[in-house]
């Protein structure tokens, strides 16, 4: 692909922008961030007590579901895609991958069934895009308040720069270099802010969202505080009141 043959300019003329978003925001990105909520609703299973059979996972074990996240790689992503080819589904195909990951791992094989546990794909996709938008945003933001701080500096070294300045198209009071970099410093400061207290929702509620299959299962677990404390963990809201659909 080259610029002129993109079929937008995030992947054209803006490529060298956009790249520090790429890990976050490309299929890629996505496909990690569905193996990361997979492997850690998985983990925080193996938490609970009251789900009997899955044992709690040592520390070994957790190192190695730990580095299935840290180390996952473009070959990683390139493997689930070949089995998506033929699942013909995105989210079985992650469970698949992860499942092929646990084979000879002693300690994983009595909980192979516990992944997607309960999960429909929804809960997986709704969390992996609340991950992409928390990761890119932190990004995103940081990049806006180095742009913010650089008109900072304008407006203090331009402060008793006098500048024509206009209402309704014509000529008007004077003001300064330093106080028109100061509206927009202002402007862009509050657009930031705006951007990073946007608050991001998830659930893992079922295909539903009434937590029928867990409470099948497991009738005695508090499922809405397990939600609760499960999505918070991610570094996203829960929302708990939801259909299928967040």
């Amino acid at each position: 692909m080259t610029p002129l043959t993109a079929l937008s300019p995030i992947d054209g003329r803006y490529a060298s922008k956009a790249d520090s978003l790429r890990p976050y925001l490309s299929e890629f990105g996505l496909i990690k961030a569905r193996v990361t909520v997979e492997i850690r609703w998985l983990q925080s299973l193996a938490d609970n007590s009251a789900i009997g059979e899955l044992a709690a996972f040592d520390d070994q074990t957790n190192a190695f579901l730990n580095a299935i996240v840290d180390d996952f790689s473009e070959a990683d992503a390139q493997a689930i895609k070949d089995i998506e080819a033929t699942t013909n589904h995105d989210v079985k195909a992650v469970e698949y991958f992860i499942k092929d990951k646990f084979r000879g791992q002693d300690a994983l094989i009595d909980s192979l069934e516990f992944i997607h546990f309960a999960c429909t794909s929804e809960d997986i996709n709704n969390l992996s895009y609340a991950l992409m938008l928390k990761d890119s945003r932190e990004l995103v933001v940081a990049k806006m308040q180095q742009v913010t701080d650089s008109i900072v500096d304008l407006s203090i070294a331009h402060a008793d720069q006098p500048m024509l300045s206009r209402t309704h198209g014509q000529t008007a009071s004077p003001t300064t270099l330093g106080k028109e970099m100061a509206n927009v410093m202002y402007r862009l400061q509050r657009q930031r802010d705006q951007i990073a207290n946007v608050t991001l929702l998830g659930k893992v509620n079922g295909a539903v969202g009434n937590y029928n299959a867990h409470i099948s299962a497991y009738p005695n677990v508090d499922w809405a505080n397990f939600a609760d404390e499960f999505v918070s963990s991610l570094g996203v809201t829960l929302n708990p009141f939801t259909t299928q659909i967040e």
